[in-house]
């Protein structure tokens, strides 16, 4: 009942009012983002979410565009500036997610939605991370992060999926709001924070 019903009726509320009451935010921050990077505000990347299913994740930008003598983008970390890790580190840049939430895509709680690149590499057991929603914070997110391994990751993020209750939420939900202010952030899943994955030998 939770993880069907009452889990995306809280969704709805909780990503709608804070869609309508972070609203200033939004605005300081998009017009932030337009003066120092440049357009465009929002940075769209393709996630697999739901059962792998492919969706539009929403992101204020905070990389810039610079590219190589061949045209090419320059790696992440290169391209990520000081306000772009600002944003990262107090988690502003994540706010647009919301709207992946009232949308459907993605839920409040749930496993981080990683690189589409990753999913020919996740083996049985961590594939089940897709079992449920991706979130917006999550398990793995508020007991370690970029200092446990992608391993230990998947680990937390299957825990979540079998364990998934009210009381799990709330204890993230909480936790996380400390992680924030800590200024340790959520992580974004992208290379420039954390090494890429390479797969995992063992089942």
């Amino acid at each position: 009942m939770y993880q069907k019903v009452i889990k995306r009726v809280l969704d709805i509320i909780i990503s709608a009012v804070a869609l309508i009451i972070l609203s200033p935010i939004f605005l300081m921050v998009a017009i932030l983002v337009r003066c120092k990077l440049g357009s465009p505000i929002i940075f769209h990347q393709q996630r697999p979410g739901y059962h792998e299913k492919i969706f539009g994740l929403c992101k204020f930008r905070t990389m810039t565009d610079e590219r190589d003598e061949n045209g090419e983008l320059l790696p992440d970390a290169q391209r990520l500036t000081k306000f772009g890790k600002m944003l990262r580190a107090t988690s502003l840049d994540e706010l647009p997610e919301l709207w992946n939430i009232l949308k459907g895509d993605m839920s409040l709680i749930g496993p981080r939605p990683l690189l589409v690149k990753y999913l020919p590499l996740y083996n049985e057991f961590q594939k089940h991370r897709h079992d449920v929603k991706p979130g917006l914070t999550g398990w793995a997110q508020v007991n370690g992060r970029n200092a446990v391994t992608w391993e230990e990751r998947f680990e937390m993020d299957v825990y979540y999926v079998q364990n998934i209750s009210f009381m799990l939420d709330l204890k993230i939900f909480f936790k996380t709001i400390g992680v924030v202010f800590k200024h340790d952030g959520i992580t974004s899943g992208t290379d420039a924070t954390m090494e890429a994955f390479q797969g995992t030998k063992t089942e």
